[in-house]
Parts: structure tokens; C-alpha cells; sequence
């Protein structure tokens, strides 16, 4: 919990609550359904939950933001960004059935009320939301293919919609087709510890 408090330290008493109980919650489902590598789950708050709250530092949501998790596997970006955001809306899916039931017991655990989740593949997905999200679930092409149907028109933020990706590793291949409009943000700018030196958020408006 410290590294969170480190970079996040205008958390409410019930937010801090939340992101304390994820350890427990985690530690006992990952026992059960490998959402996390039995050797990251020490690493938890570093690797998971503070890499999705970096979403955070790029934009912060204002009241209303509805915010699509594509892939979500046990929660991530999507659980850690609920706690943050209370005032927003997520939507959690991933194609994997059992990925999906750990998200959803965890989101209810903590009483985050802010959080569906669904059992569904991207290319079902019909709603309409202000920023799909993702962790390294795809090459950006395929997802942009995939998300584009939704993204809503109406704009809500100083933002503009469209998608925000976690990613590492050499992106030059899977940027190229939209060298002129994607955003890259280290990382690193926010957050010091080694782990994030290559880590890297994509924005690429829609």
C-alpha cells in the first residue's frame, strides 16, 4: 500500500480501504483461477495496481466518464481505476469466463458500485463509452479495429475520446499507422521505480 500513498495522496479513508483489501482478495482467488503468475502476486501493488492507476496521472476523469476495460483478465486497469474514480462508470470485459468471475468478486468485495462486468469478446461488445482501456491485450491495429464501433461522438473530457493502452516493449512496428495521431507517455514520468522504465501509456484519439 505504501507505493500507492507515494504517488496518490489525496485517497479518501474508503478508497484507502479498498486498494488495502486487494491483497488478501487476490492472493486468495489467484490460489484458485491464475489470473496473476504465482511469482508476481509479492509484486501486486507495484506491477498491477499502480501500473493501472497510471491511466490516472495521464487523464483524470470528470463525473460521468463512461470508460470500457477491453480484456480485463482479473480487473486490471479497470478495478484500480474504479477505486480511483469513483464518480465514473466501468465496464469490465474479457473472454475468458473465469478471469472475468475473479474481477467480478473482487469489484464486489470492496463494494465498488461503479463496476459491471461481463463475460464477452471485444467484437460483441455494443455499448458506447468515452475511453476504451486496455493492458497489453493486443497489438494496437487489431484492438483499434476491434474498439473504434465504440467510442462515442459526445466529449466529455479535456481529452478527447478514444484509447488508452499500457504497453511495453518496442512499440515503433505497431505505432507506425498512426505516427501522426498516437501519444506516447513514458511511464517513468510519474512513477521512479525500475520496473517502469520500459512501461509506456498509448493514447490515441478516435
Amino acid at each position: 500500500m505504501q507505493i500507492i500513498e507515494k504517488y496518490f495522496k489525496e485517497l479518501s479513508e474508503k478508497q484507502r480501504e479498498q486498494f488495502a483489501k486487494l491483497d488478501e482478495l487476490y492472493r486468495d482467488w489467484n490460489s484458485k483461477i491464475n489470473v496473476i503468475s504465482r511469482k508476481d502476486i509479492d509484486n501486486l501493488y507495484e506491477h498491477h495496481v499502480l501500473h493501472s492507476m497510471a491511466i490516472g496521472k495521464l487523464i483524470h476523469f470528470r463525473e460521468g466518464t463512461q470508460i470500457l476495460d477491453f480484456g480485463t483478465g482479473g480487473g486490471f486497469p479497470g478495478i484500480p481505476l474504479a477505486i480511483l474514480f469513483p464518480q465514473c462508470s466501468f465496464k469490465l470485459i474479457d473472454g475468458t469466463g473465469k478471469k472475468v468471475k475473479v474481477a467480478t468478486e473482487v469489484a464486489r468485495a470492496i463494494g465498488l458500485t461503479n463496476v459491471v462486468t461481463e463475460h464477452l469478446r471485444g467484437e460483441d461488445e455494443k455499448g458506447k463509452f468515452d475511453f476504451v482501456v486496455s493492458r497489453a491485450v493486443m497489438p494496437l491495429p487489431d484492438l483499434v479495429k476491434i474498439v473504434t464501433k465504440n467510442i462515442s461522438k459526445k466529449q466529455n473530457n479535456a481529452l478527447p475520446n478514444g484509447i488508452i493502452c499500457l504497453k511495453g516493449g518496442n512499440l515503433d512496428a505497431e505505432l507506425r499507422p498512426y505516427r501522426h495521431l498516437a501519444e506516447v507517455t513514458p511511464v517513468s514520468n510519474w512513477f521512479k521505480e525500475d520496473w517502469f522504465k520500459e512501461k509506456n501509456i498509448i493514447y490515441l484519439p478516435c
